[in-house]
Order: C-alpha cells, then structure tokens, then sequence
C-alpha cells in the first residue's frame, strides 16, 4: 500500500533522540503565521480553553523555558497537531487512504484523529497526564539519557545492568534509558560498546514506573471518556500493531505513561504494510529522521510552517495516485 502515514510528532522532551541535531532539537511551536489566522485562532481558543493554558501565546512566543515545563509541553503538542491536520485536510481522515501513528503524547493526537477521542476528550486526557507526570517527576530525582549507536541487544543490556529501563526503543540506533539519576550515571561511566550516553533535558523518567501516579490519575478519568473505534488504521506505540477497539485504545493510552514506547515495532509495521510516504505533523523533524534510516526510501514532509502544507498534499496526491 503506497498510502501515507501521518504521524503526530512525540513529546518534545523525547525530540532531542535525533542524532543529527540533537543539541537544536525541534521546538512544540505552532507553523509560523498559521496560527495568526482566524480559523486557527478561533480551534486554539477552543482548545487553550480545554487546557486551561493559553496555547497560542505558549505556541507562539513564550520563551524556551516556559513550554519545556511539562504541563505546557504537552498540551501544546497535542494542539499543534491537531491545528496542522485541520489546516492540511478538510475531509474526514477516515475517506483517506492514511495510517495513523504517534510517539508518546503524539499518540494521543492521532488516537483523537483517528475518531477514538474528540477533541475536547483528547485535550482532557492530555491535560491530566501532563499535569500527573509533571507531579509524578517531580517526586523523585529522575531522568533520561539517549544511547545512539551500539549493538541493540548489547543496549538494552547495559541499561538493565544499570537498572533503568529502556523507555524509547525508537529504531535507527536510538534507545532513550529512564531511571534515578544514579542509574543513568552509571549507564554514562559504562556505556555499550560503540554507542554515546547523552544526558536530555526532561523533567523526569517517562514511560518507566516512576510514573505510576499518573497512570492512576487517568484511570480516575477514564469512566468520562467515551471512546469509539478508530475510523483510520492505528498503532500502538505498546507493540506497533494495529489497534481496532476504542476501549482498548484508551487503555492502552493509559497504561503507555508507564512503560516503554516502542517506535521501532511501528516502524516495522509500516513497512510491513507498504507504507512509502510519512507526513509528520508540527511540531516535526524528529519522526522523519528516524524514518529516514529505519524506513529506507520513504518519503517524508515535515509540517512545519505553512508552505509545508502544500509539499505535505503534493506528497499525498502523489502517493495516493500511485495506490
């Protein structure tokens, strides 16, 4: 299937994985003057007032240190892609030969275009998962630390070894490790052999079980959500495979706080499936770089600013012409 996969970039804290820029990694930002348009203005009022954040000012010019805070990265992330997609498709997603896919919070933007969650549900859920990991971080001293390159088995066993865990198993020689800041310290004085720790900037250890009271805070949410099946093909970030039962996407949603994303397994998928084309939606870069070396020959767009729209559709019309 030559159809395209539209990927709503993963959190912003997860975005300095890519190897090519990791000290300039890209930033939750809305796609330049886009959002100075009515349409616009009017779906991030909507949706600062779900928040409770102003996410355009926060998307547009609040300082570098304000939106790396969690509470504000997250919500902000979600919104940009859902902003991005409203601006690049005015059908429902659902009469396009598309396949979703998001990394960590990213998966909640699709999961909301994949028709599981409305908007008002996804904005709600990313709200209480931001705000409970941003108080389950700052419990506890933790972290995470990038490992690029190496043996992928010998990786995983050096983060073990040390007690983490491997929180992002992102493919393309990039596994991210969460743990106490001792653990990640000792994974730094004995790394795998040929790879490179890199210390990130994040607020605490994600997807490991430093985050369980998070995990606790949706399951509290979840009876006033009201899922259904998705309209448009979904992954898992859990086991890359596809996941057809509303229910059973929340749950997953819900437990993915805790455990590991597992971006590598989606990758797999789409290949598996033909995928030959990837639109990552704002804020982007990160995704299509790892579909670069994971993905060999897939063409991507990245939906950065608004000229990136129209290379975004021509990639579509091209790929679905082909299909």
């Amino acid at each position: 299937m030559n159809a395209p996969i539209i990927t709503p970039q993963f959190g912003k804290l997860d975005t300095c994985l890519q190897s090519s820029a990791l000290d300039r990694a890209p930033r939750p930002r809305f796609p330049g003057p886009l959002a100075g348009t009515a349409p616009v203005a009017g779906h991030l009022a909507s949706l600062s007032e779900i928040a409770g954040i102003d996410l355009a000012a926060h998307g547009t010019t609040s300082d570098e240190e304000t939106i790396k805070d969690t509470a504000v990265a997250q919500p902000l992330i979600v919104a940009a892609g859902l902003v991005a997609a409203q601006s690049l498709f005015d059908v429902e997603l659902g009469t396009l030969p598309v396949i979703l896919a998001g990394h960590s919070v990213g998966e909640i933007t699709a999961s909301a275009l994949a028709g599981v969650l409305t908007e008002t549900e996804a904005m709600t859920f990313v709200r209480e998962r931001a705000n409970g990991m941003a108080a389950a971080a700052a419990a506890t001293p933790t972290g995470m630390s990038a490992v690029v390159g190496g043996d992928p088995a010998e990786v995983l066993a050096a983060i073990e070894a040390c007690g983490a865990t491997a929180a992002n198993v992102n493919g393309a020689g990039q596994t991210v490790a969460a743990g106490t800041l001792d653990q990640l310290k000792a994974l730094a004085e004995n790394p795998p052999a040929k790879a490179r720790v890199i210390p990130l900037k994040v607020a605490g250890a994600f997807h490991t079980s430093h985050m369980s009271p998070a995990v606790a805070a949706l399951q509290a949410l979840r009876p006033a959500l009201h899922p259904r099946n998705p309209q448009v093909p979904l992954l898992s970030n859990f086991d890359g495979a596809e996941v057809t039962d509303g229910a059973a996407a929340v749950e997953s949603l819900i437990a993915q706080v805790s455990r590991p994303v597992r971006w590598d397994l989606c990758m797999e998928t789409l290949v598996k499936r033909g995928v030959t084309g990837l639109i990552e939606l704002a804020p982007a870069g990160t995704l299509a770089g790892l579909a670069k070396r994971g993905m060999p020959g897939v063409k991507t767009v990245t939906v950065k600013t608004p000229d990136d729209l129209s290379a975004a559709l021509a990639l579509f019309a091209e790929l679905e012409g082909q299909a």
